[in-house]
C-alpha cells in the first residue's frame, strides 16, 4: 500500500466519523476515480473528497416527484435523490468559472442527450473566436462528454466532462461537469422533468 493509499483510507474513514456515521452516499466512490494532478501536483481525486456535505433533499424541494438533482457550487457537488427515496447519489464536478456564468434557482431536466454535440454559445464565439463552430458527439475533445442533461435554462446543463482534472474546480461556463462514468451512471436515472435546484 502507498503513502497516498493509506492517506486516502484515512481520509474516507475521518469523513464518514465526522459525518455521524451516517449511510453516505456513493459520493465515495467517487475517491476511485483516476488521480490527476493540477498545476501544482495536487491530486484532484484527494482535494474533493472533504469537501462534500450531505444534503438532505427537504431542505431544498418539497416533493420528489420524478427525482430531485441538487447542483452545490459551493462543495462543488451534484446530488440525485430518486422519487422513492431508495437513491441518493452524490457526485464531484466542476462548477461555473465565476459569479458572472453562475445561476441559482429551481429549473428542471428538459432534455437529455447521448453523445451530445457541443455548439459554443454565441457569448463563448465572442469571447474566443477560435473555438470551432461545432464538435460531433463522440470527439475526444467534445467538452459535453458522452452524456448530458439540458436543463430549461438556455445553455445550461449537467453533462459530462473531456478533461477529469476540471472536476472540483472552477472551470465550466455555467454547466456542471461530471466524470463520464458518473454522468452515464445519472443519465440512465434521471427523466425529462426531474427537478432541479442550483445552489
Amino acid at each position: 500500500m502507498t503513502k497516498f493509499d493509506h492517506s486516502r483510507r484515512v481520509i474516507l474513514s475521518t469523513g464518514a466519523f465526522a459525518l455521524g456515521g451516517l449511510a453516505l452516499p456513493s459520493i465515495l466512490r467517487a475517491t476511485e476515480l483516476p488521480e490527476y494532478e493540477d498545476d501544482n501536483n495536487v491530486r484532484t481525486s484527494r482535494r474533493n473528497v472533504m469537501g462534500f456535505r450531505n444534503h438532505d433533499w427537504r431542505d431544498h424541494f418539497s416533493n420528489l416527484r420524478r427525482g430531485a438533482i441538487l447542483c452545490d457550487t459551493h462543495s462543488r457537488a451534484v446530488h440525485f435523490w430518486s422519487e422513492d427515496e431508495s437513491t441518493y447519489l452524490a457526485y464531484p464536478t466542476s462548477v461555473p468559472m465565476t459569479e458572472e456564468f453562475t445561476r441559482r434557482g429551481m429549473t428542471e431536466v428538459t432534455l437529455k442527450r447521448y453523445q451530445p454535440t457541443w455548439i459554443p454559445t454565441p457569448n463563448m464565439r465572442e469571447r474566443d473566436p477560435s473555438l470551432p463552430a461545432r464538435v460531433d458527439g463522440g470527439d475526444p475533445k467534445n467538452p459535453m462528454g458522452t452524456r448530458a442533461m439540458n436543463l430549461s435554462w438556455q445553455y445550461y446543463r449537467v453533462h459530462g466532462i473531456d478533461d477529469p482534472a476540471k472536476v472540483g474546480r472552477r472551470a465550466s461556463n455555467g454547466c456542471f461537469g461530471l466524470i463520464n462514468a458518473h454522468v452515464e451512471e445519472l443519465y440512465e436515472l434521471v427523466e425529462v422533468g426531474t427537478q432541479v435546484r442550483v445552489i
